[in-house]
């Protein structure tokens, strides 16, 4: 899908026009995947003309952690990513659903894929962003012939550029046979997650999860999904997952920044549950999308709200 970016960016320390923020065919993280990257959402609310930012705190904390797992240098804390993040939403002011993507990256033009003793350069972007999966529709999914890249390959925790190559095999494998979406499992044979999503499923009225353990990402929408449904009184389950459970489960959704809640209708052309919205993934699907677009009190914390001009 191609997208057009806002018309500012933060590159090399400033603000400058998206046109501007230029790196060199030889830059590193291009040739080795030697990067790592976040994705924030930003709901535009038109009534009272402000962005709530979901989650921000949350999103750089996890960024920080990747960067620290490859064990590179960086020049920026939490709170002054957070500040860059706010001004450049404010320089862009946009009306609509946006989307952030922060990137740090060794940006010298050394070959070699070599992380020692090197420092990561910043960059952040804005894009305008809707469904990047369809939330209103279930989703066919096919459970990938490609296993999840295990923790000590390469860690499916941090977000490294380099090892969505893994997920970008498993999305083609699906939507050339026809499905919207893959399942990995990982080399154990547990379920693991989407091609850039985590997954839950619903039995007997208990929702699961793959367990952190499973070589899954550790993700903020995840951590909202279970804290939600805890407060609903939903039983939680983080637990390894058998393939065939996505088979005999009354109901499967995907969640993360991207896909945000999306339900599934059927894995492997097996329906889940009767084919439809099941009751507790619409409970938290709607309370969901309430919650990020700051109209929920009790969940206000999470969203960063900014006045657009």
């Amino acid at each position: 899908m191609k997208t057009e970016a806002l018309p500012f960016a933060f590159f090399q320390g400033k603000v400058v026009k998206i046109e501007d923020a230029k790196v060199s065919i030889m830059t590193n993280a291009l040739q080795y995947g030697t990067a790592v990257f976040g994705g924030m959402r930003g709901y535009y609310n038109k009534k009272e003309n402000y962005i709530s930012v979901f989650r921000i705190d949350d999103h750089y904390k996890r960024f920080l952690s990747s960067i620290h797992i490859l064990g590179c240098k960086f020049a920026y804390s939490a709170s002054e990513l957070r500040d860059i993040t706010l001004e450049l939403l404010k320089k862009n002011s946009p009306k609509t659903d946006v989307y952030f993507r922060p990137f740090a990256y060794l940006g010298h033009t050394n070959i070699g894929p070599n992380l020692a003793d090197a420092t990561m350069d910043f960059s952040l972007y804005m894009i305008p962003m809707g469904e990047y999966l369809p939330v209103d529709k279930g989703l066919s999914v096919l459970v990938s012939s490609w296993r999840r890249i295990t923790e000590n390959s390469i860690s499916p925790r941090a977000k490294i550029s380099g090892a969505y190559v893994n997920s970008a095999l498993a999305r083609k494998e699906a939507l050339e046979n026809g499905y919207d979406e893959a399942v990995f499992l990982n080399d154990r044979g547990h379920v693991c997650e989407g091609s850039a999503a985590n997954i839950f499923i619903v039995r007997d009225g208990v929702l699961i999860t793959p367990s952190i353990a499973d070589d899954i990402l550790e993700g903020i929408t995840r951590r909202s999904i279970i804290q939600l449904a805890k407060d609903l009184n939903i039983p939680v389950e983080e637990r390894s997952v058998a393939r065939s459970e996505l088979y005999i489960a009354d109901e499967a959704f995907f969640a993360g920044t991207g896909v945000q809640v999306a339900w599934i209708r059927e894995v492997d052309k097996r329906l889940v549950g009767n084919g439809k919205r099941g009751k507790i993934t619409g409970l938290l699907q709607d309370k969901f999308f309430k919650i990020v677009r700051g109209e929920d009190e009790k969940y206000q914390e999470w969203c960063t709200k900014v006045k657009i001009k």
